[in-house]
């Protein structure tokens, strides 16, 4: 009991330090900078930066390919604007992770599901690990029809948490070589799948 008590003030304590309480909020200011494909900067009321991950989705790294198409696509939607953060939880890197609105420039104050836009586009595919959200699912599903973004080639999957089996992440170990899904190098990809 007591080592939950501890694990629990822990979670607050690093909620209350990224300034998030320890439920859902609401988060309202301006994007002022993105770092990648599903991780942008928010600055909200007291002039303070709130670092923001896309929840539920998840772009190619750096390293990969479509990592600068979805890092510029993010900057097209989302720098400089207006924007709405629904934060539900704060990340191991004290991130807020949240869905992401922004208000478009035509100046109707309509907003747009950022992370639900980058996922259309086949720039960042949902984080099955962290999410099975129906809409970004079926959103996933059309665009890996029209091959549009990462599902124009073969190989699009680059994580653990992106893979629906033990089978699946096998193949991709086998005939993609995606490395980093075997990460202590045993043979075994995505040891929590292939147990």
């Amino acid at each position: 009991m007591d080592m939950i008590r501890r694990i629990v003030g822990s979670v607050l304590l690093l909620l209350a330090v990224a300034g998030l309480p320890a439920t859902a909020e609401t988060l309202a200011g301006r994007v002022v900078g993105v770092a990648d494909g599903d991780t942008l900067t928010v600055l909200v009321e007291g002039n303070r930066q709130v670092k923001v991950r896309l929840a539920g989705i998840d772009a190619p790294e750096r390293n990969q390919p479509f990592s600068a198409q979805s890092r510029e696509a993010l900057v097209a939607l989302a720098l400089d604007r207006e924007a709405r953060v629904v934060a539900l939880t704060v990340d191991r890197y004290g991130r807020a992770v949240g869905r992401v609105m922004v208000k478009q420039p035509d100046g109707n104050f309509t907003e747009m599901d950022v992370n639900r836009e980058l996922v259309a586009r086949g720039l960042a595919v949902v984080y099955r690990q962290y999410s099975q959200d129906s809409e970004l699912l079926a959103v996933e599903a059309e665009a890996q029809r029209e091959r549009r973004g990462v599902w124009a080639g073969e190989c699009v999957k680059w994580s653990c948490g992106q893979m629906a089996s033990c089978e699946e992440a096998r193949d991709y170990l086998a005939r993609c070589g995606v490395l980093r899904l075997d990460r202590d190098q045993d043979g075994v990809p995505c040891e929590a799948l292939c147990r």
